[in-house]
């Protein structure tokens, strides 16, 4: 129990310290499930410690919420509280910091009508669609974690005993985020490091087109000229550092809205929206997906890509080696912050505004002159595996090797 008690408070002075880097002074809004009460008091009281002015706490239950999906009125789904977006767009503005504890169960909503799931993550997005702007220029510090529930082990790890499975999710939690590790805050400096020279690289070569071959996927990837890759810590408007997901394995850059072509199957389970997405495989025309095959999940797919005109294209490529921790260590997570980081990944709907060069002053329409995606969404999906073959283009059309077998080939 002392090791345990050890690497939580180790893992709550990362989430505070590493993750949104909370600034003397500072406001934190934390959103998290009733799953996670004792480790948000323990990151108040980190926060707190270490300087916040005042922490506000957004708690919800996964249960209330099924009883929402199964019970409310068809007329309610499309209604997103203004006052919960007034509080975080005014928190915004601030400069206060922002922290996300998922716990949700990959099986939460299954069975519930998909078109009352669709028609409140529409009205969700578009009510935050100023904050999300915030958020996708890099103008706030956020950071997303992650805290087991009874559910969400038990779907990890369906063999062990109910008392096991939440004690292996967190000893799984705290490896991957290397909280277990004796002086994690260093370590993570370390790994910030590493990954930046894989940045620096891609940066340098200025690739026009990503080319990815696998069994299921022959796909082509124009890059908006000025693109810029990106990995690991990122930094505010006031020139405050934070690591926006923990864990992290990946680099990543924006395609050009109009620019993929081909088709790509996903390579693990998607967890969206209370249900799981799997098997799929999408074909892409002139950046729009043009065909959605899944064997499960299908309808919530396309209801999904259905949100607005922008869920039609992609707004995210990443790469993530297959000889990575989390990939490593054989887990499947059914939950995108873990498993996006074990498998290269792209992203339905909005693009990052900081992975142009200029872009976190541009105008949403500027954005968009400039090929970059605008929607009320972004949902990662995985499609790399150990049989995947990545080429870089350059301008004068050199064919180089990105990724060979899964993994790095520079």
């Amino acid at each position: 129990m002392g090791d345990f008690n050890n690497n939580l408070l180790k893992y709550a002075e990362l989430a505070v310290k590493v993750g949104v880097n909370i600034q003397k002074g500072q406001f934190l809004y934390i959103a998290a499930s009733t799953d996670a009460v004792e480790f948000v008091r323990l990151v108040t009281k980190v926060a707190y410690k270490v300087g916040a002015k005042q922490v506000f706490v957004d708690f919800s239950d996964d249960q209330i919420g099924r009883y929402r999906y199964e019970l409310a009125p068809e007329d309610s789904f499309d209604f997103f509280p203004p006052w919960k977006v007034q509080e975080r767009e005014w928190l915004a503005e601030q400069g206060a910091a922002f922290m996300s504890i998922v716990s949700q169960s990959p099986d939460l909503l299954k069975g519930v009508e998909p078109k009352r799931i669709a028609t409140f993550q529409k009205a969700a997005g578009t009510a935050l669609n100023t904050y999300r702007q915030y958020v996708q220029a890099d103008k706030i510090s956020w950071t997303v974690i992650a805290v087991p529930s009874k559910d969400w082990a038990a779907k990890v790890f369906p063999q062990l005993s109910e008392n096991q499975q939440v004690e292996a999710l967190w000893d799984a939690i705290f490896k991957a985020t290397r909280a277990n590790l004796e002086n994690p805050v260093e370590a993570w400096v370390h790994h910030n490091n590493t990954l930046h020279e894989k940045v620096d690289y891609l940066n340098a070569k200025k690739y026009t087109k990503l080319h990815y071959t696998a069994p299921g996927t022959d796909l082509t990837i124009e890059l908006p000229k000025g693109h810029l890759w990106c990995g690991a810590g990122s930094m505010n408007e006031r020139g405050d550092e934070f690591m926006a997901n923990m864990p992290t394995e990946e680099v990543f850059t924006v395609p050009h809205k109009d620019g993929v072509n081909g088709y790509v199957s996903s390579t693990k389970p998607l967890s969206y929206g209370g249900n799981i997405i799997d098997h799929f495989t999408l074909t892409f025309e002139n950046g729009r997906i043009v065909n959605v095959q899944a064997e499960q999940g299908e309808e919530v797919l396309k209801n999904l890509i259905a949100t607005d005109e922008g869920s039609h294209y992609l707004g995210e490529v990443a790469l993530v080696p297959y000889n990575s921790p989390i990939s490593n260590s054989g887990l499947l997570f059914f939950n995108t912050l873990f498993d996006e980081n074990a498998s290269n990944h792209l992203a339905i709907g909005s693009a990052y505004a900081f992975c142009l060069e200029g872009g976190k002053t541009m105008s949403p329409e500027e954005l968009e002159a400039n090929g970059l995606n605008r929607s009320i969404t972004h949902v990662d999906f995985m499609i790399g595996s150990a049989n995947m073959d990545i080429d870089g283009i350059t301008e004068d059309g050199q064919v180089e090797p990105v990724f060979r077998s899964g993994n790095w080939a520079f």
